[in-house]
């Protein structure tokens, strides 16, 4: 599930790491998973400009406390491993609102059939941010 986060535009130009995703990724504390045989710690997204030259997204996730006590089903999360997921891509010039969202989605669109593709068990939850670093 993709959610956004509404912020007001800042004023265009200068380099700017922003987040285009944020959200946690978890599983059950005893199972062997390790997220790095299914996620990539790059994502190729297109070109903003006619140039091509831009960097790709980087994935980032680290492991936190979880953020919350209970999932909405009333399940404690005390027995899950969760991890602080991050998708963020510098940009020169940042570019307007509109372009981070079609970073955001395609993006999304990239990692929804990874996240799919997880074991049993992994829960994420991700949402569109596009704030700064």
């Amino acid at each position: 599930m993709l959610w956004r986060v509404s912020i007001s535009e800042p004023a265009p130009g200068g380099r700017a790491a922003v987040r285009l995703l944020q959200g946690y990724v978890w599983h059950p504390q005893d199972a062997d998973i390790d997220l790095e045989t299914f996620l990539p710690h790059e994502l190729d997204l297109p070109a903003p400009d006619e140039h091509g030259e831009q960097e790709g997204a980087h994935v980032l996730w680290d492991s936190v406390n979880p953020p919350f006590a209970f999932f909405e089903n009333g399940e404690p999360t005390a027995s899950q491993a969760f991890y602080q997921f991050t998708v963020l891509r510098v940009y020169e010039p940042r570019p307007d609102n509109d372009s981070l969202h079609a970073d955001a989605q395609a993006a999304s669109g990239l990692l929804g059939p990874l996240l799919e593709g997880t074991p049993d068990g992994v829960g994420w939850q991700l949402w569109e941010d596009l704030r700064d670093l």
